[in-house]
């Protein structure tokens, strides 16, 4: 396991200081505000450190004996978060029922809420079963690591210090693009549509709950770069966009392992008013579909 693995998971296992409030630190982000993977990520932890590790009900009912997982999120970015001060969880016990457990967390810094997460969890149930086809991808092993990409486009970036930053910032995922990332062909509107395969840099514990946050955290990196490439833009590392995550939801339908190759295929379906929309599907290797993810953030071109 990398070191910088070892830290993001120290990340997540936030410090409980009461029953159901917890307190996480944040790490150093891109931008100059928390990353809001990191908060989404946290607060599912919360969450998911509430719920009971067996359903209630009678033997032989549906979800007696089970530990429900977590099925959807659906979360909203209220303020920038302060990387230098730590973020307080509280969680709300919505319900505990036979099949279904639900959660409230709202993340608050300096008094105020930053970020307002519900979450559901589900003991397993067999039952109808499709899915969408796995789109074509090339094998992730023939795909450039981020240390071999980036520095070939280290000209794109006003800071000079912006290709160690990348890097340090995606240091615990192996994140490997399928084409050109939007800094790459920024003046060239292309098609929007963009797809990556990650994992983590190591092995992780076999806790479900661990996969399903450290997806949630990788979610985030990528998944309006389509938006960025219908309008030729290379985004907030190059500077000719602004903007910030709005509203994010997941909904997770089958096992996967975060330390294993996952496919995430993005596409933005539209934007307008200052407003991206992103849709993606994230598959496993074996081509499972895993989760499907819509994230809404605003992308606005910079005033002279």
């Amino acid at each position: 396991m990398s070191a910088a693995l070892e830290s993001l998971l120290d990340l997540l296992d936030l410090e409980r200081i009461e029953q159901d409030i917890f307190r996480g630190m944040s790490r150093s982000a891109v931008v100059p505000r928390v990353f809001g993977g990191q908060v989404a990520a946290q607060a599912l932890v919360a969450a998911g450190r509430t719920v009971p590790s067996s359903a209630p009900g009678a033997s032989g009912a549906p979800g007696a004996g089970q530990t429900p997982s977590a099925h959807s999120l659906h979360a909203y970015f209220l303020r920038p978060g302060d990387p230098g001060a730590p973020i307080v969880y509280t969680v709300d016990r919505i319900r505990d029922g036979r099949s279904f457990t639900t959660r409230r967390v709202v993340a608050v810094q300096h008094g105020k809420p930053i970020f307002h997460l519900s979450a559901s969890f589900q003991v397993h149930e067999e039952g109808m079963d499709h899915q969408a086809p796995m789109p074509y991808a090339p094998d992730p092993e023939t795909l450039p690591t981020a240390a071999e990409m980036l520095p070939r486009y280290a000209d794109r970036f006003a800071d000079p210090r912006m290709v160690d930053r990348l890097l340090e910032a995606r240091a615990a995922v192996d994140l490997r693009y399928v084409d050109a990332p939007p800094f790459a062909t920024a003046g060239e509107p292309r098609e929007p549509r963009s797809q990556v395969w990650f994992r983590t840099h190591g092995k992780l514990a076999d806790d479900p709950l661990l996969h399903v946050c450290m997806a949630t955290y990788v979610s985030d990196m990528t998944l309006l770069d389509s938006v960025l490439l219908a309008h030729g833009r290379g985004g907030w590392a190059v500077g000719d966009v602004v903007g910030a995550s709005l509203d994010h939801a997941m909904w997770f339908h089958r096992p996967f392992r975060a330390d294993e190759w996952l496919l995430y295929d993005q596409e933005s379906p539209s934007a307008s008013g200052g407003r991206g929309l992103g849709q993606a599907r994230i598959y496993t290797a074996d081509g499972q579909l895993a989760i499907t993810v819509i994230q809404e953030g605003v992308v606005r071109v910079p005033r002279d």
